[in-house]
């Protein structure tokens, strides 16, 4: 965890949040900005700024994330269509630097993004 990080303080209930979902591995909540009729954040507990600080002991994990963002998917009745989303850098929109992976849904989406 690092304390002073956003992100890691929601995961430790320190600052409330709308959690949808916990585990020893990740939790998720929902935005307070969103993009979308659904818009969740799914968050690993251990601390990466951005993708590139994962390695391959982390594979696992972050393939967990999208398991995660699916499962949420099916509850929500997403399956028509949703999109899963990291925004890696401030280039890409990533404002609070813990990894994390949007799940959006709820409306059309059109491409290319952004």
């Amino acid at each position: 965890m690092d304390s002073n990080c956003l992100f890691c303080k929601i995961g430790a209930k320190q600052i409330p949040a709308k959690l949808v979902y916990e585990d020893d591995d990740l939790f998720a909540f929902e935005d307070i900005s969103p993009q979308a009729p659904t818009h969740i954040l799914i968050c690993p507990r251990k601390h990466f700024a951005a993708l590139q600080d994962a390695h391959q002991d982390d594979a696992a994990l972050l393939g967990k994330l999208q398991l995660v963002a699916a499962k949420l998917a099916t509850e929500r009745d997403l399956l028509a269509g949703y999109r899963t989303v990291f925004n890696n850098g401030s280039g890409a929109g990533q404002s609070v630097f813990h990894l994390h992976l949007h799940l959006l849904g709820g409306r059309h989406f059109r491409w290319p993004p952004g």
